[in-house]
């Protein structure tokens, strides 16, 4: 497992430096300078001889290369810089977000194994059935049906016509269950239907045809001998699909006015706060590669042929 790890590791480092080097380019070639932006947002007015100030203090007057250099070396060292709005430093802006974009991609998970996880199981052991059936219609809808429209409509049926769930904000408990549902909906019949798929091809496996004819039960066989395999792509798509949640949670959380990172980076990117926007780049970027690789983790420590492939 040590070795395993260890590559996976390895192969972390050049996409690593690949992103960072896009993170950094990227607020190059957006409309406006960083000087400029530096000066509004500080409300000094902008004129050739603060501009030719900024420049200098931000280091803009330097080589390309020496400006990434000194960049990365500050990454390296958990510096993302200062907002240019808030005048805080980034990586605290950033750590305060993720707090609650966590808090609402976990309970968005929780909704996904719930639901997507029973629903599948169902619809394997009872294929073609009605909750089949209805589940297939629900993937389609699911995935067709455009997040912030199922928002505006969960705020119109539950907070504004029932008047039973808040519409905006975290200062309740009960304030995230709108935006985690409308976070989750998408995911559940796609996992219910990757985990269906999933246990009706294991059923046909050597070892349960095996274990039907030493007479266990069809209820044995599925949690003992099928349910642990069928686990696997459920996994590794939340592997990859979770960084892609968190990411995808910047619409979920300006329906709802929800303080997390969506929010901190939609303001960011309407005020050119440069600093944020590639600290943004770069956090989502180590989550995306931490989630996949705790995927691959947790799918080796399962079915060990992983390992060995690996």
């Amino acid at each position: 497992m040590k070795k395993y790890v260890f590559k996976r590791l390895i192969t972390l480092v050049p996409i690593l430096i690949g992103i960072s080097v896009v993170a950094f380019l990227l607020v190059r070639i957006m409309p406006g300078d960083a000087a400029t932006a530096y000066l509004s947002n500080a409300n000094i007015p902008v004129n050739e001889k603060n501009i030719q100030i900024a420049i200098k203090n931000l280091g803009l007057d330097k080589p390309i290369i020496v400006q990434y250099f000194d960049w990365i070396k500050n990454v390296l060292q958990f510096d993302l810089g200062t907002s240019y709005i808030s005048k805080n430093l980034v990586s605290e802006e950033l750590l305060s977000g993720l707090k609650y974009t966590m808090m609402l991609a976990a309970t968005s998970l929780l909704w996904i194994f719930v639901i997507s996880i029973p629903l599948g199981m169902y619809s394997a052991i009872h294929p073609g059935k009605k909750v089949d059936n209805l589940s297939r219609i629900f993937a389609f809808v699911g995935s067709s049906m455009p997040t912030f429209w199922l928002g505006f409509l969960l705020v119109q049926f539950f907070s504004i016509k029932l008047g039973i769930l808040p519409v905006a904000g975290a200062e309740k408990l009960s304030n995230i269950i709108l935006p985690s549902i409308t976070l989750a909906f998408g995911y559940i019949p796609t996992y219910s239907r990757i985990l269906r798929n999933s246990l009706l091809e294991n059923m046909k496996s050597p070892s349960v045809t095996y274990a039907r004819a030493r007479g266990i039960s069809e209820r044995k066989i599925l949690f003992n001998n099928v349910l642990r395999n069928s686990l696997i792509p459920i996994i590794t798509s939340l592997g990859m699909n979770f960084g892609g949640m968190l990411s995808g949670s910047v619409i979920v959380e300006n329906v709802f006015s929800w303080p997390g990172l969506g929010r901190v980076i939609v303001g960011s990117i309407s005020q050119r706060d440069y600093p944020m926007i590639q600290g943004y780049i770069i956090l989502m970027a180590v989550i995306f590669i931490l989630s996949n690789l705790l995927a691959d983790l947790a799918c080796a420590s399962i079915d060990s042929r992983i390992r060995l492939e690996g």
